[in-house]
């Protein structure tokens, strides 16, 4: 059975959840990074909601599979907020979606 865009979207809602622990580090900016995931969250979730039994192309799970890898290399909790808005969006393109 083929990966289905809801397979992609679970695994990079996990990595996204890494992300926001690690922007969860910067304790001034704890309420942000908890709104901001949120917000992003639910507009994942919205497609996955629409489009969530729908065949993945191979380069959206590709796409996907390789800003898990960019995001997994963020140490810095600083750059780890930075990414909280960009990576869902990087995400969003992968499976043809507006952000």
């Amino acid at each position: 059975m083929s990966e289905t865009i809801r397979d992609l979207l679970d695994r990079a809602l996990d990595a996204y959840a890494t992300l926001a622990e690690l922007g969860e580090d910067v304790e001034d900016e704890w309420t942000y990074v908890n709104d901001l995931s949120t917000a992003w969250r639910d507009r994942l979730d919205e497609a996955v909601t629409d489009r969530g039994h729908e065949a993945a192309p191979e380069a959206s799970s590709v796409a996907i599979d390789r800003a898990i890898d960019e995001i997994g290399r963020i140490a810095d909790p600083h750059r780890a907020i930075d990414w909280l808005s960009t990576y869902p969006q990087v995400v969003l393109l992968a499976i043809g979606e507006q952000p």
